[in-house]
């Protein structure tokens, strides 16, 4: 366990410090490999929480593009909890991260193929569903979703936490 904990620790700290947090934080590198090139962008838009730890969207480019959404908290754009003991509000919040996320890349929940969902023990979950059809009660396609009760999330003030993948074909 203290093994683990250590290389974690210098993991964080090697990555996580190095990495810029001003502006928009658009970092393209470029990934060489044998087979092909491929473009891998990393990007923390305005309107999402910034820290240097973690990117909040990670995108790929081949015959499309892959958008890969970090876990989304209900964390405002000014790094307030919102919705504090009540998931129709944090599921709320997710979601408009989710959108807005979505939207700094040129996509749309129409664009979703998945969601993963981390929702506290017990949590009311058709609150938290409800709270979502706003943004996926509409869509054609929905994307396919993996939920999961667990023990806690990564501040006790969390109750639901998403993440997702997205794609848009190339034209």
């Amino acid at each position: 366990m203290k093994k683990t904990l250590t290389f974690l620790l210098i993991c964080f700290l090697t990555f996580g410090f190095n990495r810029q947090s001003n502006g928009q934080n658009l970092t393209t590198e470029p990934i060489n490999n044998r087979e092909m090139n491929k473009k891998v962008e990393y990007i923390n838009p305005e309107g999402l929480s910034k820290n240097p730890a973690f990117s909040q969207i990670v995108t790929t480019q081949g015959s499309g593009k892959t958008i890969y959404i970090g876990g989304q908290d209900a964390v405002n754009a000014l790094g307030e909890i919102v919705g504090k003991g009540d998931i129709s509000e944090q599921t709320e919040q997710v979601m408009k991260n989710i959108q807005t996320a979505l939207s700094a890349c040129g996509a749309t929940f129409d664009n979703l193929v998945k969601l993963t969902i981390h929702i506290v023990q017990g949590q009311d979950l058709y609150r938290g569903f409800q709270a979502s059809q706003k943004y996926l009660g509409s869509l054609k396609n929905p994307p396919v979703i993996t939920g999961f009760f667990v023990s806690a999330l990564a501040h006790p003030d969390f109750l639901v936490e998403v993440d997702a993948i997205a794609f848009i074909p190339e034209e």
